[in-house]
């Protein structure tokens, strides 16, 4: 059985989602035109990498993610954009295994810690199952009041 996709930190979400090509003086006619969706964590490595200037290491710690899978994020946004500017194809953003929150929860139960979003209304102890879970606030980046 695989491991559970390990959720993505992301700092900005984009108010527009979509974007397609447009001729000199022929915009505003888009049905029938390919699409290629682009995760939200892949426009978010992007940003901190292309834009932010960030390393490779910064950008891993600062979506909570290990180095290799940025990098594995960042070669995926790429291609993509590549990919929708070589072949004129509209670029959607959404979607992915995002969060704007992680907070790092301590098990009452049995001293565990569990890293959990916000997006998981009861934060459940990943290692015995108890719902007796508490903000680990040391650690907290959004200093939750679970």
């Amino acid at each position: 059985m695989p491991r559970p996709v390990k959720w993505r930190r992301v700092e900005n979400i984009p108010e527009n989602k979509y974007f397609a090509p447009c001729s000199k003086g022929k915009c505003g006619c888009f049905e029938g035109i390919e699409e290629v969706q682009l995760k939200i964590e892949e426009l978010e490595a992007m940003r901190l990498k292309d834009i932010e200037e960030l390393t490779q290491e910064e950008c891993s710690v600062r979506m909570q993610i290990s180095r290799q899978t940025f990098q594995n994020i960042i070669d995926e946004a790429r291609k993509k954009v590549v990919t929708a500017l070589m072949e004129n194809r509209a670029i959607t953003i959404g979607g992915g295994h995002y969060t704007k929150n992680v907070c790092n929860f301590k098990c009452i139960a049995c001293g565990n810690e569990t890293i959990t979003t916000y997006e998981e209304h009861r934060p459940v102890c990943h290692h015995c199952g108890s719902n007796k879970v508490v903000c680990n606030k040391k650690q907290c980046i959004t200093h939750c009041e679970r």
